[in-house]
């Protein structure tokens, strides 16, 4: 199976900017393991969304965009679970 690149949107950037950096450095690692396996186990689809999914980091949450066609995995958004969800878009 190839690798995806990961991009990271700069909104998604300056919110895990903002997270204790012991957080950070699990969120990223979490991140990491997307490349391989974009489809982890316990991954949840995001309801509504055609190519949105979400990955649990702790109390964190991480979610992310896959376009398997160009092999291109996006994260949109990371945040505490109670406040990741709104104004998904």
């Amino acid at each position: 199976m190839a690798c995806f690149e990961i991009q990271w949107k700069a909104s998604a950037k300056r919110e895990l900017k903002k997270l204790e950096p012991v957080v950070i450095k699990r969120i990223i690692e979490a991140a990491e393991t997307l490349r391989d396996m974009p489809y982890p186990q316990g991954v949840k689809k995001i309801q509504g969304a055609e190519h949105t999914y979400r990955i649990r980091v702790g109390q964190y949450r991480v979610v992310y965009s896959v376009e398997a066609n160009i092999l291109l995995i996006e994260i949109i958004k990371v945040g505490h679970r109670k406040e990741v969800y709104q104004n998904l878009s």
